[in-house]
């Protein structure tokens, strides 16, 4: 018998009315429009720094908005199935209603997701950085291991990524990774990364093969636009060229390019050596320094730091927002969420986060309507 999907149909219409407003859909039509407008002035591209700033917005603009417009059309194409499947009593058309129900719903999933980021840098960009922290050489391994992990992730999200530094560590592992992931909503999706991972396993360097216990710290910052001003001062920097190792810590470069900047008035150091030339690194370098410096005037006026990378914690034992097990049993589960799965190499290997970063945004979503 074939099954009236009207009720469920009127379900995702509401759903889909509420995630209008929620992303003031119309208001971004109409500012894509002006936005349009304004690519057809002759002396547009003349600016390159600005129309590369307002592509990027009317990019974000676009994919909402036709995000919106699919499911709504969708929606249409639904009425008319369900109408036809009931009217002609066809399990064909009623299958295909079927389908396309469920699509709509993986669609306003996605608008509901979009909904929640509110913050100001949330559909921009995001600088990683990913460092070892309790464990040893162990922990240099498991930093190599979420580097790789991440990497994938952003392949799978369709985003871009710009590798800036991941040095191989003398014996395994890297010291540290820091890259830059473009693409809508990648601050927001990836500040849910923020916090201690804790790896449980069989050490691979210990002859016995006993369980060992490492920790690894991931840092999201922002990359913030170009008309937020963040003074530096020349004298206030330190600039220290050294030998890239080149890409993965292979020495395959073997030019003095690698660029190492030192704010001298708070001491926060950057590194990139994994770009082509000298100047293209200190640029690179120079951005990270930026966000940093930002991320500490925000904290110093606010006197927190959650606003923009959560609360700064060791990298050890009680402080993890997820736990990697591999030995005993084969387990990821995140400690905020209680969200679990069996099947770590989807998630180590294929990068497989969307089940835990959605828990927790929605989670923080439901927590901020209170």
């Amino acid at each position: 018998m074939i099954e009236d999907l009207s009720a469920r149909i009127n379900e995702q219409r509401q759903r889909l009315d509420e995630a209008a407003k929620f992303l003031h859909i119309e208001d971004k039509r109409s500012e894509l429009g002006k936005l349009e407008e304004t690519f057809t002035e002759p002396d547009f591209w003349n600016d390159q720094q600005r129309a590369s700033s307002l592509s990027k917005e009317a990019a974000g603009l676009r994919s909402d908005v036709g995000s919106y417009d699919a499911a709504r059309e969708l929606l249409g194409d639904l009425d008319v199935g369900n109408e036809l499947a009931l009217a002609e009593d066809d399990e064909d058309l009623y299958a295909e209603a079927a389908a396309n129900l469920a699509d709509l719903g993986s669609r306003i999933d996605q608008l509901e997701l979009s909904s929640w980021f509110t913050g100001q840098f949330d559909s921009g960009d995001a600088i990683v950085n990913i460092n070892p922290g309790q464990g040893g050489l162990e922990a240099q391994d498991w930093t190599d291991m979420l580097y790789r992990m991440y990497l994938r992730y952003v392949q799978r999200k369709g985003w871009k990524v710009e590798e800036l530094d991941a040095p191989s560590a003398e014996v395994i592992g890297i010291d540290h990774a820091t890259f830059i992931v473009s693409g809508h909503n990648a601050y927001g999706m990836l500040s849910a990364e923020i916090g201690v991972h804790r790896l449980v396993r069989i050490s691979p360097t210990d002859v016995k093969q006993r369980r060992q216990t490492t920790f690894a710290g991931v840092e999201v910052l922002p990359v913030l636009p170009e008309d937020i001003e963040v003074e530096i001062k020349d004298g206030d920097l330190r600039i220290d060229v050294f030998r890239s190792s080149g890409p993965g810590g292979q020495s395959v470069n073997t030019t003095d390019s690698a660029v190492r900047i030192t704010h001298l008035p708070t001491n926060t150091v950057v590194t990139c050596q994994n770009e082509k030339s000298q100047i293209q690194n200190k640029e690179s370098a120079m951005k990270i320094l930026k966000s940093r410096l930002y991320e500490l005037e925000q904290a110093k006026r606010e006197a927190e730091l959650e606003s923009l990378r959560g609360p700064k914690v060791e990298a050890a034992w009680g402080n993890q927002i997820r736990n990697y097990v591999l030995y005993p049993y084969q387990q990821v589960k995140d400690t905020r969420t209680g969200i679990e799965t069996g099947d770590v190499d989807s998630v180590l290997k294929e990068g497989d986060l969307d089940q835990f970063i959605i828990a927790f945004l929605k989670q923080k979503a439901m927590l901020a309507k209170a």
